[in-house]
């Protein structure tokens, strides 16, 4: 997810010095990958969409499968970018903690609109040997144009996580990375600035989803 790499011209060369054993192993990575994306589709639909459920609740159980489906360290390392390195230890932890809340409060709303719709596959891509973007569309009701997603995940062969969503063509993790070297720009470079306006941020959004 994270860096799109397009290492097609590499993958073919990998494939053939390795042998039909490596094609063998790029169907199951890409099966795995699919069965994984709609094993999580699946989920969403049976923990979030109960009619009986408290919003409050329904936040808590997209915060489960968030943190089980998404590989939520390396996505805040990456949006954090050059910045991680020069962050002390002690404000890494407090920014990955923020990063959570911002990402539960802030795509609760959108993941939980697509939570119920048709997921339909449409296909999937190995990238190098730990990524697989597997793309799919929403059919929405009414004759509305699909929306599309792209999921790349991340993966070696056993563990699946989601690295980024690419939703009609806007990444979720680049969008992010922008945004928050924005915020560190004009907080004279510094990490901490962006961890204070996360705090603001995520009050605020505590705030509007309790209204």
């Amino acid at each position: 997810m994270i860096k799109r790499l397009g290492l097609v011209g590499t993958l073919i060369g990998f494939v053939v010095v390795a042998g039909m054993g490596t094609l063998v192993k790029a169907d199951d990575i890409k099966a795995g990958s699919r069965a994984f994306i709609q094993i999580m589709a699946n989920k969403a639909i049976q923990s979030l969409t109960a009619n009986e459920m408290s919003r409050i609740e329904r936040i808590k159980r997209f915060r489960l499968l968030f943190n089980d489906r998404f590989a939520v360290r390396s996505i805040g390392k990456f949006v954090l970018g050059r910045h991680w390195r020069k962050a002390s230890k002690d404000e890494r932890i407090e920014y990955l903690g923020l990063f959570e809340d911002f990402m539960v409060i802030s795509y609760f709303d959108r993941f939980i609109s697509y939570a119920g719709e048709t997921l339909q596959f449409k296909n999937t891509r190995i990238e190098n040997k730990s990524n697989v973007t597997v793309f799919s569309e929403i059919k929405q009701p009414d004759g509305a144009k699909p929306i599309h997603i792209d999921w790349r995940v991340g993966t070696n062969g056993s563990i699946y996580k989601v690295l980024d969503v690419v939703v009609e063509g806007i990444s979720m993790s680049s969008t992010l990375r922008s945004d928050f070297g924005s915020i560190i720009s004009q907080k004279d470079g510094k990490v901490l600035g962006l961890i204070e306006e996360l705090k603001r941020k995520i009050i605020s959004l505590q705030a509007d989803l309790e209204n």
